[in-house]
């Protein structure tokens, strides 16, 4: 069995750590990034990874960057085997990356070359993707540019959500990456160059990027919203307040952009048209449209658009 550094910190990361405690591994030490103010109280919270090391009982460890030597020297100091990495989300430096005797071992959520970056399942989906992978990557200093090692690859059906596809991809990467470890342990882990074609990157969503443009094909919308559900949630504004959409499917018809064309919700797009599904007003649950128009009715001809700030 292997002496593991875990590093990772939200909820994706966690199936992995469990996974590798389950298959025997030593986890000597976990590192996440530090506890942070969230939620609607702003309150100081640990993030999903922590608090699963701490009810397993294992060292949790929360530097704010690995820019000091110390920090290099204290990971340096634990003599692992190898590090597991798996959304992270803070930079290792080259004495980091070579300090565990195996090196450290990425799990990514993409069909490297293809998204590499911070939101690879956001950015398959907008983008149309009818299929990713789970990929095991060997770390270099590069942005999510070393070698494969091991990859799955996984269906990105025509309604999946990101949230689904982000379930999906946790579960099998955790066992994708337990394989990696025995193959390591055996000695039979071997990793191949990414390839130069069909690199794209995948830019961490900005903060206004979730509003949807009826301007754009009905495809491009309903894929748009599905890539951000459940979180942050798509969005439009309606009246005065910025009303979240997590659910929507394609229609025949059309309109001017931005027109609501029937009771049901149906709202023209660039060409063709999505039927609102599932909505969600501003501290309040997520409803389906029916009971959403009861508390907020929007007749049709509204138009929902820039034109509606």
């Amino acid at each position: 069995m292997l002496r593991v550094v875990f590093m990772g910190t939200p909820d994706f990361s966690v199936p992995t750590l469990k996974a590798i405690l389950e298959a025997g591994h030593s986890v000597v030490a976990v590192y996440a990034q530090p506890p942070r103010p969230a939620g609607r109280g702003m309150d100081v919270r640990k993030s999903p990874v922590h608090q699963f090391a701490d009810a397993h009982g294992l060292p949790v460890l929360t530097p704010a960057n690995f820019k000091g030597d110390a920090e290099g020297a204290e990971f340096a100091a634990l003599g692992a085997d190898v590090a597991v990495v798996v959304a992270y989300g803070l930079i290792l430096p080259a004495a980091v990356l070579e300090a565990p005797r195996h090196g450290c071992l990425n799990l990514h959520a993409s069909d490297l070359p293809r998204w590499r970056g911070a939101a690879p399942i956001q950015r398959a989906i907008m983008a149309g993707d009818r299929e990713t992978a789970a990929c095991v990557m060997r770390m270099d200093a590069g942005l999510d540019t070393g070698p494969v090692c091991l990859r799955e690859p996984v269906p990105i059906g025509p309604d999946m959500s990101a949230g689904q596809l982000h379930d999906e991809l946790a579960s099998r990467g955790a066992t994708l990456m337990v394989n990696a470890l025995a193959r390591l342990t055996a000695g039979t882990l071997r990793c191949t160059a990414q390839g130069t074609e069909g690199i794209t990157y995948a830019a961490k969503i900005g903060k206004d990027e979730a509003r949807i443009d009826f301007t754009r094909p009905a495809q491009a919308v309903h894929d748009h919203i599905r890539a951000f559900s459940p979180v942050p949630g798509a969005w439009l504004p309606m009246g005065n307040e910025r009303v979240r959409v997590l659910a929507a499917i394609q229609i025949p018809g059309g309109g001017a952009p931005g027109t609501v064309l029937d009771p049901a919700l149906t709202v023209a797009c660039g060409t063709g048209s999505v039927q609102l599904i599932t909505l969600q007003r501003a501290g309040k649950r997520p409803m389906p449209a029916g009971d959403f128009l009861r508390g907020f009715p929007v007749p049709p001809g509204t138009r929902l658009g820039p034109e509606a700030d």
